[in-house]
């Protein structure tokens, strides 16, 4: 039965909130912020209001979440340090002396309290009526990019999960202690998941049985590790495989496995709306959605800067419809026709047909491709195939025994040639500048919040994780705007 608490316990100790929990602590100046009592509106229709013994308080719960990202730490780990830790008790809503929740009813709490399929759009929409009521909403410019996130299970089995993080705990002890060698329980070889999840058992309670050598960060942290993995796959009964991540590019040559973020930010640096996909997704598709979600925020855009990725046909035709600037470079094959300058041929306009580098002229030109698709039409010069067997220059540009010898330019849409005309001006130069600050937003969610890697698998999980971790960015970022 969802009941949750309004106020904090009265307690004699309270006291100590006042002394230790300044004015200017981050959780304190969070707590003034926000009312956080919004997320029992948006998870009450997954609990039961009129049966069973009272739940925990969501809002309390939502918060445990929230300091998982601020100080990016494990289940195990923030439930540890809250029992001591005064400033997390203070911003949990508990008194001073009060006990702090088991760490498996976060587990219970995301799965199934948080199953709303908007839940992310809620958190990003509630932090930017937070700003635009605190007035930091200043400006009509989005930036839009793609992060990637890679799933925390590497497409691994549960053997090679559970095998990989007890060798890791090893690792760790051995490093501290190399005599534990002739104390640690045989290893188990085979390929029974079982067997393993008993042999990760054993060497979690023979290190246990060792408080001096437990007690060390390293090695605890890897053994709540190796905990939370045995008892996830005990808690779902089901494979650790992350069946929901793909494989996505990052260049030519560097691939990920796991999950994109499609992110739009404005110029204050405040994150406007989000889409969690799997790594294959391609950027460009998430343009129109994210316009949309950021206006469906109260956001008022007139400016869009993005890669070219975001630079598509379909892309610059919606911008052109909403009368947005695109501050997006073309693809270099859009731009250029897909050929180098240097390959030497070049436009006569008098004969309105292309030369070759021996300085003939095309005998004939054709225009191929359908108009209107998305797909840009090509014009194919053909050159006098006798000449181009007997030219000294024939050697890269004719292959000998075609029967032909052609040379093809992409026809630019008026929308490229409206583009590339844009893309010349100063204007665009000035307002491309500023893309640099998604990528360091990007890095702020990545390397301060743990966003690298995904803390649970599947796209549920993960879209949990960015909604969690975007609204807490954001309500940084509103408080450093403020002050």
């Amino acid at each position: 039965m969802l009941n949750f608490q309004n106020e904090l316990d009265v307690s004699p100790f309270s006291g100590l909130y006042d002394i230790l929990v300044k004015e200017d602590h981050l959780l304190r100046k969070l707590n003034n912020l926000v009312d956080f009592s919004f997320i029992v509106h948006e998870v009450k229709e997954n609990y039961c209001l009129d049966d069973g013994r009272n739940a925990i308080d969501p809002v309390q719960l939502f918060k445990y979440l929230l300091l998982k990202v601020i100080y990016d730490l494990s289940d195990r780990d923030l439930v540890s340090r809250a029992f001591t830790d005064l400033s997390l008790k203070y911003f949990l809503g508990l008194a001073p002396e009060d006990n702090v929740i088991h760490p498996t009813t976060l587990t219970k709490f995301r799965r199934l309290r948080l199953k709303n399929e908007d839940f992310l759009d809620q958190l990003i929409s509630k932090s930017i009526e937070i700003a635009i009521q605190k007035g930091v909403i200043t400006s009509n410019t989005i930036i839009v990019d793609a992060t990637h996130t890679k799933s925390a299970y590497n497409a691994k089995s549960p053997i090679e999960l559970l095998r990989e993080r007890s060798k890791n705990l090893r690792k760790k002890v051995y490093q501290i202690d190399e005599s534990f060698k002739e104390n640690m329980p045989k290893k188990y070889i085979g390929s029974e998941l079982t067997d393993e999840l008993r042999y990760s058992k054993e060497l979690l309670n023979m290190l246990e049985k060792e408080p001096k050598l437990a007690s060390i960060p390293g090695i605890k942290e890897r053994m709540n590790l190796l905990e939370e993995t045995i008892e996830d796959d005990l808690e779902q009964i089901k494979s650790t495989i992350d069946h929901d991540a793909k494989i996505g590019h990052k260049t030519a040559d560097t691939s990920f496995f796991g999950y994109k973020t499609h992110i739009a930010m404005d110029d204050n640096r405040l994150i406007t709306a989000a889409v969690v996909t799997t790594g294959e997704k391609s950027d460009g598709n998430y343009f129109s959605e994210l316009i949309e979600k950021s206006e469906q925020n109260g956001v008022v855009v007139k400016t869009v800067l993005g890669d070219a990725a975001y630079s598509g046909k379909d892309n610059l035709s919606y911008a052109k419809k909403k009368k947005i600037k695109l501050v997006a470079k073309l693809n270099p094959k859009v731009s250029k026709g897909g050929r180098k300058e240097s390959d030497g041929f070049t436009f006569n306009k008098d004969a309105d047909m292309m030369v070759c580098p021996a300085g003939e002229l095309a005998v004939r030109k054709a225009r191929q491709g359908k108009k209107n698709q998305n797909k840009n039409q090509v014009m194919t010069y053909y050159f006098d195939i006798e000449k181009c067997r007997k030219c000294p220059m024939r050697e890269g540009c004719y292959a000998e025994g075609a029967k032909s010898k052609t040379y093809s330019i992409s026809i630019k849409s008026d929308l490229h040639q409206v583009q590339i005309e844009f893309e010349n001006t100063e204007e665009f130069k000035e307002l491309a500048k500023n893309r640099y600050m998604i990528e360091a937003k990007n890095s702020e969610i990545k390397n301060r919040h743990g966003y690298a890697t995904s803390k649970s698998d599947g796209l549920f999980g993960m879209t949990v994780q960015a909604a969690t971790t975007l609204f807490v960015t954001n309500l940084k970022r509103i408080m450093t705007l403020m002050n």
